[in-house]
């Protein structure tokens, strides 16, 4: 029923929903075979993570609250170095070593389809974005709006013009770096279509529990208006 949808990619959250490995995997190679690439964020900005959801099935990995380069380029060895791990992986990360041609075109060749988006969803985040997005290797940012709002001292007033100026920063600061820029929205479409103007290449729109429920709700009232049957 998804892959009907004129969706581009589905978006499954490990970091606050309850979703374990082997389920993950599978939910992964499903949306796969149905054409939907599975956008996955892990519980933490940990590389191990990051290697499980890919050697699960994943297409792309959002890290969650990002706030310094060094996270993201950790994130970057995990992610476009598999599957060269430890000292041999940090040494070329933070560039003592540097990979042997033929091991760097093979690793670029092999993980050349897997895509890192770091959530930005924190004041500190937005100080530390020019060197963020200096990192090679990362794809893309993400907005997370209510970590964000709280961070800024303005929970859920995504109508501040703090709020605004802020995500206006990360998206103008992303595009110009090159990179992808999007947001986590459950909000009108006309204040995403807004946020698209703004900048932003990419929305993760609503979740399937909201959408069940908006709907759910909306035509359960109009029929108990039309029939004239209270709640009880």
């Amino acid at each position: 029923m998804l892959a009907e949808l004129p969706a581009d990619f589905v978006f499954i959250d490990t970091e606050h929903i309850a979703i374990d490995r082997e389920k993950l995997s599978w939910m992964c190679q499903a949306y796969r075979h149905a054409g939907l690439p599975p956008v996955v964020r892990i519980p933490s900005p940990d590389p191990d993570a990051a290697c499980q959801a890919l050697d699960g099935g994943a297409c792309a990995l959002v890290a969650p609250y990002i706030e310094t380069a060094a996270q993201v380029r950790a994130l970057v060895g995990a992610v476009k170095g598999r599957p060269l791990k430890g000292a041999r992986l940090a040494a070329a990360l933070d560039g003592r070593a540097p990979l042997e041609p033929v091991l760097q075109t093979y690793l670029e060749e092999r993980n050349r389809a897997s895509v890192l988006i770091a959530n930005i969803e924190s004041a500190p985040a937005i100080n530390a974005l020019d060197e963020i997005l200096a990192v090679a290797g990362l794809d893309a940012v993400l907005v997370g709006p209510h970590d964000l709002s709280c961070s800024l001292g303005l929970p859920e007033r995504y109508d501040a013009p703090e709020f605004g100026a802020a995500v206006g920063t990360i998206f103008r600061k992303a595009r110009a770096a090159g990179l992808g820029a999007g947001i986590h929205s459950w909000m009108p479409v006309a204040r995403e279509a807004a946020w698209c103007e703004a900048g932003a290449n990419f929305i993760i729109h609503s979740s399937d529990l909201r959408a069940a429920r908006d709907t759910l709700g909306a035509e359960l009232r109009a029929l108990r208006q039309r029939t004239g049957v209270q709640a009880n």
